[in-house]
């Protein structure tokens, strides 16, 4: 019998859910061990959000740069420096892993090393070594999906390996128009790559609200980023040269790569899930609302349950498993209040029901909806954006839905959020004075339209 160590909680996977909850869990007095194969800050720190978003602030600098014109400033692009690019986006990722790592070890969290399997309900074994938790939680994270048939390899990559180019690809194929294939996409067009998205749903950013995937479409047309959309995927082959894809519909397209972004898996193989009787899914572990699996004190949190795949989702979710083992008896998630952005150009942010779900919800002829033009907003005439603020109300009832397409709207989903969280009604947002001028005031501009008093918009 290998020897074992207690804690109260055992943590298998230290990415966001991972380590929020050992951090929270801690912080409330609990005996805490970390169990990860890689480093901690998981996907999203190392090969997801964070590098992703370096990348794309390169490329708005070189967007700026290239227009510079238009504000009066004579400036010209050079060329991109891909050595460079990726110095600036790898000393971010070094100095929050640096923050992460000090955080854990102040709060006395046991990380541990090395790839572990859960071999009981309250036991994870690594490395012959055994881990005894009176509570154990689950948080072994995602991957980058692929086809059927279709090997990653060579030119043919994944968000992972396009993280890591050391140069600017000529053309691009990007299969999938979701999140991570539309940032890809916008990136490298930014930076000279001349890119065609292959996507089989009838919309770019398919989960969005309808109107911002039009909007987005639009914008990327003029962007000159090509896409095909209900497209689907029969085959890809490779040489020295390029890709050439070929598509169900007999069309063949050439690139000098092709990027799989054809969404996240649950990393949940071969680690002893299952035969411990977790309820699982296509991979994914099922649990309650208060993200317990029904098994003995076995909770999950993030990418591995069924829903978005979003960091911060998981974030919130170790919070709240690490508050719920407390006894702290926290309110539950709700899913459809989780904030979503895609910090493609532009950015495409929202947050609650979309217009058909507020429909499907209350009724056809219960739903109340207002587009805001950012023509009218004075801070986006400066940073030359368009686009513009949706919201979706129920009739006579509060906003239940806030969609936005423009540059830097992600930064406004935050007030977006408590909008559709805390229910507010139009009047309560109307009422709200906002900054002059700034972007935020689109949506106290929506609101007040939403609300039957239109300052800056005709009706």
């Amino acid at each position: 019998m290998a020897e074992s160590q207690e804690y109260d909680i055992v943590i298998l996977g230290a990415g966001s859910g991972g380590y929020a909850a050992a951090l929270r869990a801690a912080e409330l007095g609990m005996s805490v061990a970390m169990v990860e194969a890689d480093k901690v800050g998981g996907t999203c720190l190392h090969r997801g959000c964070i590098p992703t978003k370096a990348l794309l602030h390169s490329a708005e600098v070189a967007d700026t740069i290239r227009e510079s014109d238009v504000f009066g400033i004579k400036g010209t692009l050079d060329g991109i420096d891909m050595s460079g690019v990726s110095s600036f986006k790898d000393g971010i990722v070094g100095r929050l892993y640096k923050g992460l790592q000090g955080l854990v070890s102040s709060r006395k969290v046991e990380v541990i090393q090395g790839w572990g399997t859960l071999v009981s309900p309250d036991t994870v074994e690594v490395d012959g070594k055994r881990y005894t938790g009176k509570n154990v939680i689950l948080a072994s994270g995602s991957y980058s999906k692929t086809l059927p048939g279709l090997e990653i390899g060579g030119r043919v990559i994944t968000s992972e390996q396009a993280l890591e180019l050391d140069f600017v690809p000529q053309s691009a194929i990007v299969l999938g128009g979701g999140v991570i294939g539309v940032e890809f996409a916008s990136l490298w067009s930014s930076f000279g790559t001349e890119v065609t998205i292959l996507e089989g749903l009838p919309n770019l950013v398919p989960n969005e609200d309808v109107a911002l995937s039009k909007g987005l479409e639009r914008a990327f047309r003029k962007r000159k980023i090509a896409f095909h959309t209900s497209t689907m995927f029969s085959g890809v082959e490779q040489d020295e040269n390029g890709v050439t894809v070929t598509t169900q519909d007999g069309k063949t397209y050439q690139a000098d790569l092709l990027l799989v972004a054809v969404g996240r898996g649950p990393a949940t193989d071969g680690l002893g899930y299952a035969e411990q009787g977790i309820p699982m899914e296509r991979g994914f572990v099922l649990t309650n609302e208060r993200l317990h699996t029904g098994v003995g004190n076995v909770y999950a949190v993030g990418d591995i349950v069924p829903g978005l795949q979003l960091a911060h989702r998981g974030f919130q979710q170790g919070i709240f498993v690490a508050e719920e083992i407390a006894g702290l008896n926290p309110p539950p998630i709700v899913e459809s209040g989780i904030p979503r952005v895609t910090y493609s150009e532009p950015n495409v942010a929202s947050v609650g029901l979309t217009e058909a779900q507020a429909k499907e919800t209350y009724g056809e002829d219960k739903v109340v909806t207002l587009e805001y033009n950012l023509g009218g907003n004075g801070k986006s005439q400066i940073l030359q954006t368009a686009g513009f603020v949706k919201l979706v109300r129920e009739q006579d009832g509060p906003i239940v839905g806030v969609h936005m397409l423009g540059a830097r709207l992600g930064e406004l989903v935050g007030e977006g959020q408590l909008i559709v969280n805390w229910e507010a009604y139009p009047e309560d947002v109307a009422a709200l004075v906002h900054g002059h001028p700034t972007q935020d005031e689109a949506l106290g501009e929506a609101a007040l339209a939403l609300a039957g008093k239109p300052l800056h918009s005709h009706n």
